[in-house]
Order: C-alpha cells, then sequence, then structure tokens
C-alpha cells in the first residue's frame, strides 16, 4: 500500500507539472528527446567522451525541477525554457556539435545569457530574504538590482577562474585563443622605464619548440585567453544589468503580468507576512 501511495503521489505531481508548466515541460521533452539522439550518434561515430556529456546534460536538464522542489520555489515559464535552452545549447551544440568555433558569437551569446540567468537567480535570493520577516534590512529596489549584478559578476569570474584552472593543469582550452595583429608590452622596454611598447601590424608569428619544430601561426599573434575572458565578463556585466533593470521595475509594481515577472522566481505558498511593500524600505 505504502508503494501505491508513493506512485500515486508521483503520477500527481507528474500531472500537475504539466498542466502548470505545460510550456517548460514540452521544452523539456523535445530536448531531452535530441539529447538521446545525439547520444546515439555518439556511441554510433565513437566519441565515448561525448556520451559522457550527455549524461550529464540528461541530468541537468532536470536541474530546474530539482530547484523548484526543493528550494520551494516557483521558477516562471520564460525563466525555466531559458535555463533549459542554455544547458543545450552550451553542452550539446556548443561542445558536442562545435558551435564554439563554427559560429564566431555562440561563446558571447551564452555568457550574456549566463549573465542575465544569474542576475536573476542573485536577484530572487536578495528579494525572497528581503521581504521574510525575519530579516532585519529590507534593501530598497535600487540595492537589489546592485547585489544581483553583483551575484552575477561573480558567478561570472569564479567561471572563468575555473576555465583558466582547467586550461592551465588539464591541458583544456576553455579560454578561446585569439589572432591579434597587436599589443603593447613594458617586457619589451629596452630602459626598464615601465613604457609599453607597441608591436603592431603582426602578420605571422613562429614558435619554435624544444624538439626544433617550428609552428607558424598565420594572421598575427595568438592570444592565449585574455581577450576572451574580458570579452566574456563584459558580455556577463550586459546581461547582468538588463536583468538588474527589468527586476527593478518588476519590485517597483510587483505586477505578476508584466515582462519583467517572467524571469522572477516567487516563493510557493508564500505566506501573509511576505509584505511586498517592504521591498519598497531603504
Amino acid at each position: 500500500m505504502p508503494k501505491n501511495r508513493a506512485s500515486n503521489s508521483i503520477r500527481e505531481d507528474l500531472r500537475r507539472a504539466v498542466r502548470d508548466d505545460r510550456r517548460s515541460f514540452i521544452v523539456f521533452l523535445v530536448l531531452r528527446a535530441l539529447v538521446v539522439i545525439t547520444l546515439v550518434r555518439c556511441v554510433l561515430t565513437g566519441r565515448f567522451e561525448h556520451v559522457l556529456l550527455c549524461i550529464l546534460v540528461l541530468f541537468l536538464l532536470l536541474l530546474p525541477s530539482f530547484l523548484e522542489s526543493k528550494l520551494n520555489i516557483d521558477l516562471p515559464d520564460t525563466l525555466e525554457c531559458i535555463l533549459l535552452f542554455f544547458i543545450f545549447a552550451a553542452e550539446i551544440l556548443g561542445e558536442i556539435d562545435s558551435f564554439y568555433l563554427k559560429i564566431p558569437f555562440w561563446d558571447t551569446i551564452l555568457h550574456t545569457t549566463w549573465g542575465f540567468i544569474c542576475a536573476g537567480i542573485g536577484f530572487a535570493l536578495v528579494d525572497i530574504l528581503n521581504r521574510g520577516r525575519s530579516a532585519s534590512i529590507h534593501l530598497s529596489p535600487a540595492y537589489m538590482a546592485i547585489a544581483a549584478v553583483c551575484f552575477s559578476m561573480t558567478v561570472g569570474a569564479c567561471w572563468e577562474i575555473f576555465e583558466y584552472s582547467m586550461d592551465t593543469f588539464m591541458g583544456f582550452d576553455m579560454q578561446k585563443d585569439t589572432i591579434v595583429q597587436g599589443f603593447h608590452s613594458v617586457t619589451l622596454d629596452p630602459t626598464q622605464q615601465n613604457i609599453a611598447i607597441p608591436v603592431e601590424g603582426i602578420e605571422s608569428t613562429v614558435v619554435e619548440l624544444a624538439d626544433g619544430t617550428a609552428v607558424t601561426i598565420e594572421g598575427g599573434y595568438l592570444d592565449l585567453g585574455i581577450n576572451d575572458t574580458m570579452a566574456d565578463l563584459i558580455v556577463n556585466l550586459i546581461g547582468a544589468v538588463a536583468f538588474s533593470i527589468l527586476g527593478f521595475t518588476y519590485v517597483r509594481t510587483r505586477d505578476r503580468h508584466s515582462f519583467a515577472a517572467q524571469f522572477i522566481p516567487i516563493v510557493k505558498d508564500a505566506g501573509p507576512h511576505e509584505d511586498p511593500g517592504l521591498a519598497e524600505k531603504v
């Protein structure tokens, strides 16, 4: 009997999820099917490292539902769909189908989206704490927006540190290289007076290895990740600021039918102590 009750409870939860979050559930099923197809394709082509990545993505697609269940929050359909598409675009399209190399701005688009999503998470966390009865300080909408940007940039910086660590210690190339035609360096200053010496108009560079092999880099000088890292952080900031503006307008009105509300997670079964007016206090 307990097993029957548990099965009935699971079925009821599934029916409720389909009824309440129909759009995100359909997106979840479609993306999950595409991941399974990709997994089979990787098995047939012998790309077993990609098979493991596909299995990881199957679990990551469950992340929004897991967060809703464990944190007792409700993710709006729009935000949940963005999360699902982001996971699929970053891992399946980006890594397995090589969109990072095939589409020049693919990495930029994803980092902008990631900055937007992280700002939403940070804003929601501050908003939930801000409206609780036990909170001793209630931040104004402007401070909440600033906190969301700071949270997003912190996560973005930690990710760049992770990429650098993987490249340095594991031999990866997560910080994609950039071909540049010039740079400035104080290392080349013969007077040692900390003067930046320009090196411009680079057409090609030759790297000589210890075994005598020469590697020619056509088109300029190979920048090892600096431009990529800074570009990622800049677009992360753009995405974070964009969300914070939306969050600011939402907190001012608390209109659940507004455009901004489509990206703001809310607490399920919010109690009466969660007074929207508290957010207006400094």
